[in-house]
Order: structure tokens, then C-alpha cells, then sequence
């Protein structure tokens, strides 16, 4: 069933709290690192987001305060205390709340302007095409171990002209990837195709940081197994891949450059201090991406 809840003034702030909100006031200290015309032209960009915990809802507020105008976010989950050390809008009192509900709150009380959609069934088969509908850009906060849907909303947005972020929490930093509709694809990257479930999750995570530049930082290496699909987190790494993504929307939505797509990957590590950025000819088709997968499943099944 398509369940699909609009914006409306019952849902966001009231009219006496957003009567003295002014777009340009709001979002005048942007100016100077977006010009007055970009800054309009931000207002008028819808941002898919699919996810609203640890990476999804603090892409939600830091795009929101960019000033962009219009979003679409999904969900199906509520917050739990477990989500406490990561995702922003996780707190004593939003426990067992909807998390798209939750973050939609926040993004309204930003901008009560704005234009948002929320999908509180998550991404489905039956509401993929009004998830994407009017999107000028798509950012991934699926959860790491949803892999299905990830890949169903990467084709779509290709078929459909749309760019997409994928940004990763790992350790105290993140890695990202871009995708472009005339660059190279999220299935030719990560090579996905007839892969049983545990290797693809190996592939997502060799994919995504060729470089690992955060394993030295794993001190606790039973914490992290992929077949039990759980694996530690934490707000740094949240919080920087947030970063990321409203630097990689200027440049998306506004055309600005530089632009480096997949088969470019990005690493930075904040614990590390070091900053990655290569070109991975063939994605996880690559011959030495091939044996790195190789000892890392042999280090971590």
C-alpha cells in the first residue's frame, strides 16, 4: 500500500513560530560560498532521502540548512535507545517515535517553508516512482545491510536522469561515492550480480573504501561481523558524511565542479588524518580490488 504524507501546517511548526521566518534571512550566512542567484536556485531543488537514522536524518538537517527547498524522506522505523551514540534524531524524547516523522519535524523547523514529503513505509516497489517523482538529486541513508532496495533506487535514479550520493559512516570518518546518469553505474561498480547475500555486503564495504584507511582504528574486530549483520558506528563518522553530502549537492545541483564520479571513490578518516581520492578502473571488478575482497572475507568469516 502506498502511504505517502504530505507537508501541511498541522505537521510542522505553528503559524505564530514561523510567522517572523524569512528564507533569505535564514540562510544569508550561506552567501559568499553560494552566490544570492545559487542560493534561490537551492530553494527551488527537491533531495530524495531515503533513511532517517544515522546517516539519512543528519543529511536531512545539514541539506535543510543549506536552504533547499523541497524533499522527499523515507522511513519505516522508530527510534530505539540503541540509536543514541549516532543518529540525530534519536533522544530520550522521540524513543519509539517514527523516525521519518521525527526528522520531518526538524527539517520544518529549519525552513517552514519548505516543500516535504514523507514516506513513513520506507522505499517500496509500490512507491518508488513517488519517492523519485520531481528529484533533483538522490542521497542514500539505507541502512548499510539493506542492499535490495539500495540497488532498485540506484537503477532507478539512472533511468531516470537523477544523481545520487552514497556517503558511509566508517569509524571516526567517511567514504563516498558519486554517481552520475552518464558516468558509471552503481551495479558496473560494485558487481553485485549473482553474488550470494554475505559477499555482497563485502563488496559494498570494499567498494565503497578500497583504501580501508579506518581498520587501524578497529580495535575491536569481533564487533564488526558482516554475517550477523551488525557492525559498530559513530556520530564522527555520521557527522562528517553529512559534510560531504551538502559538498557534493553544491556541486550536483548547482553544476559546479570539480566533479570526480564513480569509478572515483573518496576516503577521509579524521582519526587517521588522511584523505583518499582514486580512480578504481572497474569497480569491484578491479584485479587488486578482487584480492583485497579476498583476504578480507578470509580475515572476517
Amino acid at each position: 500500500m502506498l502511504t505517502v504524507l504530505a507537508t501541511s501546517q498541522a505537521q510542522g511548526p505553528s503559524a505564530d513560530a514561523s510567522a517572523g521566518f524569512s528564507y533569505d534571512a535564514a540562510f544569508s550566512r550561506n552567501i559568499g560560498w553560494v552566490t544570492p542567484e545559487e542560493q534561490q536556485s537551492l530553494r527551488g531543488k527537491r533531495v530524495a532521502i531515503a533513511g532517517m537514522g544515522g546517516v539519512g536524518g543528519i543529511h536531512a538537517v545539514t541539506l535543510a540548512r543549506l536552504g533547499i527547498g523541497a524533499f522527499s524522506v523515507a522511513d519505516f522505523d522508530h527510534f530505539d535507545i540503541v540509536n543514541f551514540n549516532r543518529q540525530i534524531g534519536a533522544t530520550v524524547s522521540t524513543l519509539q517515535e517514527p523516525k521519518v516523522s521525527v526528522m520531518a519535524e526538524q527539517v520544518r523547523n529549519i525552513n517552514p517553508e519548505v516543500d516535504l514529503c514523507a514516506f513513513p513505509d520506507g522505499v517500496t516497489d509500490e512507491n518508488i516512482d513517488a519517492f523519485l517523482e520531481g528529484v533533483d538529486m538522490f542521497v542514500d541513508g539505507f541502512d548499510f545491510f539493506v542492499l535490495g532496495m539500495r540497488r532498485k533506487v540506484f537503477a532507478k535514479c539512472r533511468e531516470l536522469g537523477i544523481p545520487a550520493v552514497t556517503a558511509a559512516p566508517l569509524g571516526m570518518g567517511t567514504a563516498y561515492l558519486c554517481f552520475t546518469p552518464d558516468g558509471m553505474s552503481f551495479e558496473d561498480y560494485f558487481q553485485f550480480e549473482g553474488e550470494d547475500e554475505l559477499h555482497q555486503y563485502f563488496k559494498f564495504l570494499l567498494g565503497l573504501a578500497p583504501s580501508a584507511l579506518h581498520r587501524h582504528s578497529l580495535v575491536d574486530t569481533s564487533q564488526l561481523n558482516l554475517k550477523e549483520e551488525r557492525g559498530p558506528s559513530t556520530a564522527a563518522g555520521c557527522q562528517l558524511a553529512a559534510g560531504v553530502v551538502g559538498a557534493q549537492a553544491i556541486k550536483l545541483l548547482l553544476g559546479r565542479g570539480p566533479l570526480k564520479p564513480a569509478p572515483w571513490y573518496h576516503h577521509f578518516d579524521a582519526y587517521e588524518g588522511k584523505f583518499v581520492t582514486k580512480r578504481l578502473p572497474s569497480g569491484n571488478g578491479n584485479f587488486f580490488q578482487k584480492l583485497r575482497l579476498k583476504k578480507t572475507m578470509q580475515q572476517f568469516t
